[in-house]
């Protein structure tokens, strides 16, 4: 008989796992309590980069963390209260933040991202969403050259994977990018970088090729999951119970909640982050998406707009918003960039989930029968959504998988 799997989660992530697993020959049910694609990965930048390799909580954070405690920069805000209730996350965050340990999360994360751009070209193709892609890279800006000293760091890593990139003086950026100000002292390109026009779309696009091809949705929102000699039985806001042969938890931020209501604590924080889409000035024309460093926010074209999303507030995921960060991106944009109206009414808001290595857990829960977990991404589950579902599905199956599931294991934190 054909196993029953159901993932629970429709982002980039659990919609990928269950294409996976449906290429793999299992009955596949996508549980989501909205649509595909309308949460997290409905605001990202739409960067699928080889630099996302590199973790925040990399050496370069000691040098900048006097300014970020001060909690009144772009970069990073927090809730003390938030930090204080989650003292261990933030310590683990911080004693990752050594060299070796960044490294060794590099190397994973190039493997999952590399993984990923294969199997993304792969799932744009069947999914008949190649024009969506564009392959001209993005850019790191610097207003100062401190600022470009400042990421050496990140340039020796890049260069250390092999990344193709070349640096800039301000006539190049210029001849990149010349609707930009030229109020940057350097710039770093990113040339292996691709972008996505409409981030939220593409999920859809591939939520919808995995209808094609016989898969379920199910709209519900799941409470728990217990564990039975049968296998996983899920129980939904409404009393119902929903049983499979193996379940995946791809929930993203809200996977924390649900495992730990299942009695598995999950050491995982929320990176919250905010978007704004506005109508650019006149003929202004941005090719590509733009990383301005010093006031932490990514400016990206998209479909008749342009996407610029902020920094980091390190704070409860219900939280109320705070638009501090929004605000001071959106001055620093209009400096660099010719941005006319914003084209929303009301700011978006989605939470990057954190562990406190940076990596995500990839692979079996720990002695609970049928159990699988695929979340954690922080800042680019987007991007590598495609790569955990292919290492996912081999675990699974048995398989020798394509790339090291070890930096991954759940046992890092869950025993």
């Amino acid at each position: 008989m054909t196993a029953k799997v159901a993932v629970l989660g429709a982002g980039m992530v659990g919609v990928c796992c269950a294409l996976e697993l449906q290429r793999r020959g299992f009955e596949v049910t996508l549980i989501d309590r909205r649509d595909p694609g309308r949460e997290t990965s409905f605001g990202n930048a739409g960067i699928l980069s080889p630099s996302s390799l590199l973790p925040f909580n990399n050496p370069s954070l000691w040098q900048r963390l006097p300014k970020l405690l001060t909690n009144k920069t772009a970069t990073l805000r927090f809730n003390p209260l938030f930090l204080l209730k989650n003292l261990g996350w933030a310590l683990g965050f911080l004693a990752h933040a050594r060299r070796g340990d960044a490294l060794e999360t590099a190397a994973a994360l190039d493997a999952l991202i590399t993984l990923s751009a294969e199997e993304h070209l792969r799932l744009l193709s069947e999914a008949a969403a190649t024009a969506r892609l564009t392959e001209s890279g993005w850019i790191f800006l610097y207003r100062s050259a401190a600022g470009f000293e400042a990421t050496a760091f990140a340039r020796e890593t890049y260069q250390r994977f092999g990344l193709d990139t070349e640096v800039l003086d301000r006539a190049g950026l210029s001849d990149l990018e010349p609707h930009l100000q030229p109020i940057f002292e350097q710039a770093l390109w990113i040339k292996g970088a691709r972008s996505i026009d409409t981030p939220g779309d593409l999920v859809q696009d591939y939520a919808k090729l995995f209808l094609a091809k016989g898969g379920l949705l199910e709209r519900c929102e799941i409470r728990a999951i217990d564990d039975s000699e049968s296998g996983p039985s899920l129980l939904d806001s409404e009393g119902r119970r929903l049983s499979a042969d193996k379940v995946v938890v791809a929930l993203g931020p809200w996977s924390r909640d649900l495992l730990g209501r299942s009695g598995i604590r999950v050491p995982m924080a929320f990176e919250r982050g905010y978007n704004m889409h506005y109508r650019p000035a006149g003929n202004a024309v941005l090719s590509r998406p733009v990383c301005d460093t010093a006031a932490a926010y990514v400016l990206s074209p998209l479909s008749g707009a342009l996407r610029l999303t902020t920094g980091v507030e390190l704070t409860a995921q219900q939280a109320p918003k705070n638009l501090a960060q929004l605000e001071m991106a959106e001055r620093a944009a209009g400096e660099a960039f010719p941005i006319a109206e914003r084209l929303l009414d009301e700011p978006w808001m989605g939470c990057r989930p954190t562990l406190p290595d940076s990596r995500p857990i990839i692979g079996a829960a720990p002695r609970r029968r049928g159990l699988w977990l695929a979340f954690g991404h922080q800042h680019i589950g987007f991007s590598t959504g495609p790569g955990t579902a292919r290492l996912l599905g081999s675990l699974i199956c048995g398989e020798e998988p394509a790339i090291d599931p070890h930096p991954f294991r759940a046992e890092r934190f869950i025993l």
